[in-house]
């Protein structure tokens, strides 16, 4: 899936990353050094400027897309209304049609976040890793609009080509982005030394316009993933009941399984112990959906029960367990599954933060972290744990596909979280 792709390219990217640096001359290091912390590294190359009109693609309706779209039209089932050369063979002609497509699709989305980018409020638009972020949008705007057509092998290949370039610019933007909220968070405590309210400074939500853009620009994140990712991976062989990163026999509780694994190990080494964890329901359930997002949603909601667990009771003594229960029936709306932990719960004052991006009732990873915070993937040994992204975030994996999260807690016993995915794949993702 998206895992799959981005970690073969992971070390590429890096080294990228590494040749995009221009190092300052003495005179600049000069004055650099004169500066703070964060004016050093503002410092950075001339920023790109857009080839072509960005306003005039933003100002262009983006074109939504659903599971069954996906899924029929990396099967070929859509070519019969394609003009492409019918001599070629179906998984060409299907290459050459998705390529069309994202060729006319992408720049007109890239457009609409760089200039979002460019225009946030409170400042967050000047903060060094949100221009960076910008300037990975302009990049990969100028290089889409610079493409040819494809309406060939060989143009579909050098296409296929300009994405993989394109994927991997943007693998770090989840990070770059906390990055640039976390020195918007600093940037406000140095605006406001004489404030003495920490609450009035440190949390997203009281900038609810702030947290809205977060949420639709991550929710689109998502979307252009998608669109690239699937590309590249119907260039491969594909897995048995694969289509690009679709598993039409996603088994919900295998993937929990996976899950529980690897949060319990890294609960094991946190806190020297994990509780069990027990699934239970429509263990025999199978559907349409990308796994890894499926995981990634299951292994932050149970890693988060499996702390509240281990804090609330302590590992020396008896542990409830953790339950996961799948739910669904023929005339069922959604799967669904729910994570039910005695970890306490949560206290109703902080049950709205929880949504908050790099709100966390553990230590945030970037105390401490300085400029050295790493700019890696998601991981279950990410830094990204601890940064208060796991809710937030799973909740937009789950609504990109028509589903959603909901949490409901009882302070003093424990939480139930309730995880809602679309069974029949039919509803259009929630563009910005």
């Amino acid at each position: 899936g998206v895992g799959r792709t981005a970690d073969r390219r992971q070390q590429q990217t890096r080294e990228q990353g590494m040749s995009r640096l221009v190092p300052l001359q003495p005179q600049s290091m000069r004055a650099a050094l004169s500066c703070t912390r964060r004016r050093l590294f503002s410092v950075i190359p001339e920023r790109p400027r857009p080839i072509a009109d960005i306003a005039e693609y933003a100002a262009k309706r983006q074109t939504g897309v659903n599971m069954q779209a996906l899924l029929s039209t990396g099967m070929g089932l859509r070519l019969d209304k394609s003009e492409i050369d019918a001599s070629l063979p179906t998984q060409q002609r299907t290459l050459i049609q998705v390529a069309q497509f994202l060729h006319h699709e992408l720049p007109i989305r890239l457009a609409h976040r760089a200039i979002e980018l460019e225009e946030l409020p409170h400042g967050l638009s000047d903060m060094p890793s949100v221009q960076v972020v910008r300037d990975w949008y302009i990049e990969s705007f100028n290089d889409l609009v610079a493409a040819k057509e494809t309406n060939t092998p060989d143009e579909e290949a050098a296409f296929e080509r300009q994405l993989h370039k394109i994927y991997d610019r943007h693998a770090p933007t989840l990070l770059k982005m906390a990055r640039g909220v976390h020195e918007f968070k600093q940037e406000l405590k140095r605006r406001h030394p004489e404030s003495t309210s920490k609450k009035a400074l440190s949390h997203l939500y009281d900038f609810p316009e702030v947290h809205s853009f977060l949420d639709s620009f991550y929710v689109s994140r998502i979307g252009i993933r998608i669109l690239i990712g699937q590309y590249l991976e119907l260039h491969h062989t594909q897995e048995e009941h694969y289509v690009g990163l679709i598993n039409t026999k996603t088994s919900p509780s295998e993937i929990a399984a996976q899950a529980i694994e690897d949060a319990r190990y890294m609960c094991v080494r946190q806190y020297g112990d994990a509780p069990e964890v027990e699934i239970k329901g429509r263990t025999d359930l199978v559907f349409s959906y990308i796994p890894s997002h499926l995981y990634y949603m299951l292994f932050e909601v149970i890693k988060n029960s499996l702390r509240a667990v281990c804090e609330f009771h302590g590992v020396d003594g008896e542990m409830p367990p953790v339950r996961v229960i799948i739910a669904d029936g023929e005339r069922n709306e959604d799967v669904v599954i729910k994570v039910s932990d005695e970890g306490g719960g949560i206290a109703r004052s902080h049950m709205p933060r929880i949504w908050s991006y790099l709100f966390t009732t553990a230590k945030p990873a970037f105390e401490g972290a300085g400029d050295e915070f790493p700019d890696s993937q998601i991981a279950t040994d990410s830094p990204l744990a601890g940064l208060g992204y796991g809710l937030p975030t799973s909740r937009a994996y789950a609504r990109y596909f028509g589903g959603d999260l909901n949490v409901m807690s009882m302070e003093g016993y424990g939480t139930d979280a309730f995880l809602h995915l679309s069974r029949l794949g039919n509803r259009s993702e929630p563009l910005p």
